[in-house]
Order: C-alpha cells, then sequence, then structure tokens
C-alpha cells in the first residue's frame, strides 16, 4: 500500500479529565499545573478560581491565558469549548502565547464527557488543528461505588474511559478498592485502571492513550486497550470483555467485542454502522476498532451519535487481517449488532 501523509500529524493531542463531583480533579489538576513535565501544555479549566494557581508560580497573564513558570499555560474557558479551543489556537499560531504541544481539557461541570469528544470529532476547524489523545476518568475509592450504583452519568464517565484513575485510595479499605476496580473493569474492560492518592500521577501516565500516527506499529492498536488483543486470541468473537456486574452495579452496561473475517466495503460499514447509530446512538456509548476494507486497514471510533474520520493505516499491525470491533453499549447484544450487519448486507460469506 503507498503510504499518502500521515492525517494525524501535526495535530495537537487533548487528553479529557473527567470524573463524577468529589472525584479529585481538581486535586490532579493543581498538582499537573506545578509538574516540571508540563512545559509546553496548555490545560483548559472551567475556573480558575476553582484551582486555586499561585501568584507566584504565574509569570504572565492575559485576560483568560495564564503562562506558569514551568511553562504551563492555565486557560479559562470563558465563552464555551469550542470557542476556546479556536482561540488557543489562534493565539499560539499568532504568538501572541507562548507555544505549546499538548492540551489538557478538565470537564469540571460537564458530567457528561460525550458532548467534548463530539465537539472534536464533528467541528471541522477543530479536527484539522486537534486530535483526541484519550479520556482519563476518576474514581472516588471512598464514593465512587454509591455513586456507579445510582448515577448513570458516572457510569457512562467509566464507560467512555480510555484510563480509570481510582482516586482516595488511602481513605478506603483494601478490600472495598479491590471491589471497586472490579466493578470499573466490569462496566469498560478494555481501559487500564490506576491507583493514585492527593492527585500524585505523572504527566506521561496522561499521554499516549489515543492512536498517534497512521503508520503500522505495536502501538497503533494500543489504544484500543491490553483486552482487544486477548479478546481475539482465539479468532472468535468474545461476547463480554471484563467481569458480568452484580445487579446494582449498571448491569445494562456491556463490553462486546465482535470479530467480521470477511471484508467489508466502505460503503457497507458506513450504512451498517450509520443504521445502528441511528436506532440505538444514544446506547452505544463508545466503538473502537480496526476494520478491513477491502483489504486495507481502518481504524474507526464512534460515541453514541457521532463516528470519528477514519484513519487508514499505512500497513496491518499483525498478521490477522479480521475486523475486530469494541462496542461499549447499554442493553444492546451482540447478536443484534450482528444481525444488523446482515441486514444491510454488511456481512459477505
Amino acid at each position: 500500500m503507498a503510504y499518502q501523509r500521515d492525517p494525524l500529524a501535526g495535530k495537537l493531542p487533548v487528553t479529557l479529565i473527567t470524573g463524577f463531583l468529589g472525584s479529585g480533579k481538581t486535586t490532579l489538576i493543581r498538582r499537573l499545573l506545578t509538574h516540571p513535565d508540563m512545559n509546553r501544555v496548555a490545560v483548559v479549566i472551567n475556573e480558575v478560581g476553582e484551582i486555586g494557581i499561585d501568584n507566584d508560580l504565574v509569570v504572565m497573564s492575559s485576560e483568560n491565558v495564564s503562562l506558569l513558570a514551568n511553562g504551563c499555560l492555565c486557560c479559562t474557558v470563558r465563552t464555551d469549548l469550542q470557542d476556546t479551543l479556536r482561540e488557543l489556537f489562534g493565539q499560539r499560531r499568532a504568538g501572541q502565547i507562548a507555544d505549546f504541544d499538548r492540551v489538557v481539557i478538565e470537564t469540571t461541570g460537564l458530567a457528561d464527557p460525550a458532548p467534548v469528544i463530539q465537539t472534536l470529532a464533528s467541528d471541522t476547524m477543530l479536527g484539522a488543528q486537534y486530535r483526541l489523545d484519550g479520556v482519563v476518568t476518576l474514581v472516588d475509592a471512598v464514593n465512587g461505588p454509591d455513586q456507579l450504583a445510582v448515577q448513570p452519568e458516572a457510569v457512562k464517565q467509566v464507560a467512555v474511559a480510555d484510563l480509570l484513575v481510582i482516586t482516595k485510595e488511602d481513605l478506603a479499605q483494601p478490600a472495598a478498592v479491590q471491589t471497586l476496580t472490579e466493578t470499573l473493569r466490569g462496566i469498560n474492560g478494555n481501559a487500564a485502571v490506576r491507583h493514585t492518592s492527593m492527585g500524585q500521577i505523572e504527566p506521561v501516565e496522561l499521554t499516549g492513550l489515543g492512536l498517534t500516527s497512521a503508520r503500522a506499529s505495536a502501538g497503533a492498536l494500543r489504544f484500543l486497550g491490553a483486552a482487544f488483543d486477548e479478546a481475539f486470541s482465539e479468532g472468535q468473537d468474545a461476547a463480554y470483555l471484563g467481569a458480568r456486574l452484580p445487579a446494582r452495579h449498571a448491569p445494562d452496561i456491556q463490553t462486546l467485542a465482535l470479530r467480521f473475517d470477511a471484508p467489508f466495503t466502505w460503503e457497507t460499514f458506513a450504512a451498517a454502522m450509520d443504521m445502528l447509530i441511528s436506532l440505538r446512538g444514544v446506547d452505544l456509548l463508545r466503538v473502537k476498532g480496526i476494520v478491513n476494507v477491502e483489504g486495507k486497514p481502518v481504524v474507526v471510533q464512534a460515541v453514541q451519535h457521532i463516528m470519528h474520520p477514519p484513519v487508514t493505516l499505512d500497513d496491518w499491525p499483525s498478521e490477522d487481517r479480521g475486523s475486530r470491533l469494541v462496542f461499549i453499549t447499554r442493553n444492546i447484544k451482540a447478536a443484534a449488532i450482528r444481525g444488523l450487519f446482515d441486514a444491510v448486507g454488511a456481512i459477505r460469506d
């Protein structure tokens, strides 16, 4: 396959940090803002006052952007996120603010991270400059179990995450932390789980969670999660990834791993996904996978009603040429998804 320009090259990676109320996002962001490795990073938050930046750390400040002593930019959302990201990029290009190579967005006040993900995927202007690198969801070890039991937003935050960070585990019993870890893996078996207290985490741990290049490599599929290769190691469907959950912990959320051995045309695959999104988009929490489109490996992602632009890799990252898709869904069975693909003629014998 002739290699064309990498469509991800030059785009600024964006990391979303989300989590339910009290999960420790403010503590984490405050520590990140003072970390020496945060030079050339822009951190977008809703309100500087919530973070409490020490004035001694601020080297230069404009109306909504503060340059910190370590070279990190702290930017406040004045109108909406789209305007803020456009303005931030425009100021960077014009040399009005310090250059930055990465953006971290703290989603305080946004219980549902899906609209932010969809903004990056659907706004063509932002999509030309930024790419989603990953979603980091914080879960409180003390209050998280009850929140997951009664708050659908908390469950959704976990379902769309690429990395799950359990916070405040120093305040919880080890057995409770273990149970919570199993619950999280049951909701989202593909996300890595990290433990921390007092927001102590290295910035590098929050990077490289997404697809970083269209070049085939071992890391090309890393963003799909460790369970991805395990799920398909036998060359068959893995109906469920992660543990089945007790009744009080979102039994309707399932991580389904489906395999399709015959190649697709893009038209038939897109038709099947369009129908699935049209009929059950609200329950299609996240989709990730690699699809064989007439012999070419195409990486696809979706969040509810929005499909990310597909990325064609320059080669297959392994010998496996089958299409492998991971669906995190609410009350959608694997057989229903297969039946829908079959109905539009996407599956060929």
